[in-house]
């Protein structure tokens, strides 16, 4: 009996060696947003024609600049693939192991899945907007996913309650959705199409496209002030953490920032350098707004468990209290 226990420790992994396996996701997948942006801000978008090899019969891209960009962000793909897959099978090993984490990771792989051929048809389709725009709204789905899974990866395990999020807490979820949206829009509207020789660009107003996009950044800072009045006045009393209030600060320091980078490189004309530096902002404006999100979350009274571990559990690893979870 001895003998099998130290090989069954070694396969099984603790609650927070977990937790850090879903944050290493998570910077994986906001990483290939950011390479995502670099390949069309060099024009290296069409660098390699076909998929999934570089060109016909070619899968190594030739020592050329574009081809080696495009391809390089290929391989990273493989790097979000393989933290993707640690995150399936930590949950999978994880001690004890839950329900609720074991899908949200495999909702990962699909997301990934997805991607793949998300990104074929951006290469068949010669960068068109349509296809570039929902790349990366789907990439930005993925962190949220991803976001999900390092929050309840953070929960204790006889943590079963349901929570909701406030509505100011859902009007800024909402107004961040409509900044990436129009940002979207506005991306597939200007220039660094990825190869501007080749690509035609969505038929909108420039300006007015931006003046919508710039109006739910000012909807999602004002929301965000909202909230960190909201914060103060319960930190002053004891009900809010430090921690909460940490999230909200440097919530409103990173939209406060993102917004002055989207002034200042509309009226600088836009340099690329720039613009990949409001692809960063926004990936990391997305995730400071989730992680407020997820800490504000309230429990629903009388709510039904989320998730409960499997028969892999046993009473000395998972702790209950009968009489709390039987009351309705």
């Amino acid at each position: 009996m001895s003998s099998t226990t130290p090989t069954r420790s070694r396969r099984e992994i603790s609650p927070e060696l977990y937790r850090k396996i879903t944050v290493i996701a998570v910077i994986a997948l906001s990483a290939i947003i950011v390479t995502g942006a670099g390949v069309r801000l060099t024009g290296s978008g069409l660098g390699c024609t076909d998929w999934p090899t570089c060109e016909e019969n070619q899968f190594h891209p030739p020592l050329e600049f574009h081809a080696m960009i495009e391809f390089v962000n290929r391989l990273i793909t493989g790097l979000v693939s393989a933290a993707v897959i640690a995150a399936v099978l930590g949950s999978l090993r994880r001690n004890p192991r839950r329900k609720d984490l074991t899908r949200w990771s495999w909702s990962l792989v699909v997301g990934v899945v997805a991607q793949i051929l998300i990104g074929a048809l951006v290469v068949f389709s010669e960068l068109s907007y349509s296809t570039v725009a929902v790349h990366f709204l789907v990439s930005m789905v993925l962190v949220w996913a991803a976001m999900v899974l390092w929050d309840r990866a953070g929960r204790a395990d006889d943590d079963t309650a349901r929570r909701r999020w406030p509505s100011a807490v859902r009007a800024l979820v909402a107004f961040a959705t409509l900044v990436l949206i129009s940002g979207s829009v506005v991306t597939s509207t200007g220039p660094h199409s990825g190869d501007d020789e080749a690509t035609k660009r969505l038929p909108l107003d420039l300006g007015q496209t931006v003046r919508y996009h710039s109006l739910f950044v000012w909807l999602t800072c004002a929301t965000v002030v909202l909230l960190m009045v909201q914060l103060q006045r319960s930190r002053s009393v004891g009900s809010t953490s430090e921690a909460t209030w940490k999230a909200g600060y440097q919530l409103l320091i990173a939209v406060v920032a993102q917004g002055a980078i989207g002034y200042t490189q509309y009226f600088t004309g836009v340099p690329a350098g720039l613009v990949g530096l409001h692809v960063l902002g926004a990936t990391v404006v997305w995730i400071l707004t989730l992680r407020l999100a997820f800490a504000m979350a309230e429990p629903i009274a009388g709510s039904a468990p989320i998730s409960i571990p499997d028969a892999r559990s046993t009473p000395h690893e998972l702790p209950v209290d009968h009489e709390r979870v039987a009351q309705p």
